[in-house]
Parts: structure tokens; C-alpha cells; sequence
């Protein structure tokens, strides 16, 4: 067997995330959680409505697991507190342009801090680099938003166990499993690609 091919390729080392790939510097690392707020703003524009509940469909759910994992724990998390923060304090990026503390659903943006710290942590530990377990990575931080966001969306509307189910976990378990299937593509194809 040759050197080569028992050697891992210079410049990518365990334990190392996607963003740990660039040259290392106090900017980049701000300019990292910056992007990665401003970059889940968007995706919450991406918005459907869903019948009868007051918790839309959005892309934010899927950059903020996609931030954690590509940032690292720590990063990510400052990403999506300052989202969370600068949200609340009436910047209109939360889904369909909205901002504050008053909406229902302000539990899930709460829990996306929480994910994208544990998405993060998990990729630091080689969890995207292959389809399987980055869906098992996708899948628990979506739990864990779901663990924080079904709570608060029952205190703030007063709803039911089986209504809150109903109306926001019931409707986005297919979403959910596509944005699964979609880091699946993503995060390994860009391992490998780095890879060779």
C-alpha cells in the first residue's frame, strides 16, 4: 500500500469543519457568523403558509442546520443567536417578514440556536462527511427545534397537546425529510470534492 494513499490530504484534518477550511482569522470568523445569520434571513423568506396553523413552511429551518454544520458548534450557534437577537429586536427577517417576540413560533427560532450548536458539534466529529449520518445529523437538530419550538407554540396559542401536534409537527414531517435528503446531496459532495 502506498504513502499516498494512507495519508489524508494536506490541509483537511479531523475534527475540522467546512469553514475551518479557510485561512483562519478573527475576520473570517466574524464575517462567517454574520453570513450565516444573514443567510437564514433569506431562507425564512421562503415561506408557505400552512392551513390552520400559524407556523409556515420555510427554508430558515434548513439554513440554520445548514449553518451549524458548515460553521461548527460555535459559530453556529453565535449565527443563529444574533438571527434570534437582531430578529426580536424588529429587524423584519423572521418568516414572511416578520420580527419581535410576539409570534408562536418564535419557540422554533429558539431551538434552531440550540441545533445548529449540536449539528455543529456532530460535524466536528465527521457527521457530514457521509449520507447516513449526515441524515441522522439533520434529523436530530429538527428534533431538537421541534423539542423547544412545540412547547412555546402550546404556551403562546393555548393550544392542545394534539392541536399543537397537529398544527406544528404534523404538516412539516415531509419537509423535514426532504431537507434531510437535500444535506445528504450537499454536505458529503463537498467533502469528497475537497477530498481530491
Amino acid at each position: 500500500m502506498s504513502t499516498a494513499a494512507a495519508t489524508p490530504r494536506q490541509g483537511i484534518r479531523p475534527g475540522e469543519v467546512l469553514a475551518d477550511l479557510l485561512p483562519a482569522s478573527r475576520v473570517r470568523d466574524i464575517a462567517l457568523v454574520l453570513g450565516g445569520a444573514a443567510l437564514t434571513g433569506l431562507a425564512a423568506q421562503i415561506s408557505l403558509p400552512v392551513p390552520g396553523s400559524p407556523v409556515p413552511v420555510t427554508g430558515q429551518t434548513f439554513a440554520a442546520l445548514l449553518v451549524g454544520t458548515a460553521l461548527g458548534a460555535g459559530r453556529g450557534f453565535l449565527s443563529l443567536a444574533l438571527y434570534a437577537l437582531v430578529g426580536m429586536a424588529g429587524m423584519p427577517w423572521f418568516a414572511d417578514g416578520g420580527s419581535g417576540t410576539a409570534a408562536p413560533s418564535l419557540g422554533y427560532i429558539l431551538g434552531m440556536m440550540f441545533a445548529s450548536a449540536a449539528v455543529g458539534a456532530l460535524a466536528r466529529r465527521g457527521a457530514d462527511r457521509s449520507f447516513l449520518r449526515t441524515a441522522g445529523t439533520m434529523l436530530l437538530g429538527e428534533a431538537i427545534i421541534y423539542a423547544v419550538g412545540l412547547p412555546y407554540l402550546a404556551a403562546a396559542t393555548g393550544m392542545s397537546l394534539s392541536a399543537t401536534l397537529a398544527a406544528g409537527f404534523t404538516p412539516f414531517l415531509i419537509g423535514d425529510a426532504l431537507k434531510a435528503a437535500l444535506a445528504m446531496g450537499v454536505l458529503p459532495t463537498a467533502w469528497k470534492f475537497l477530498n481530491r
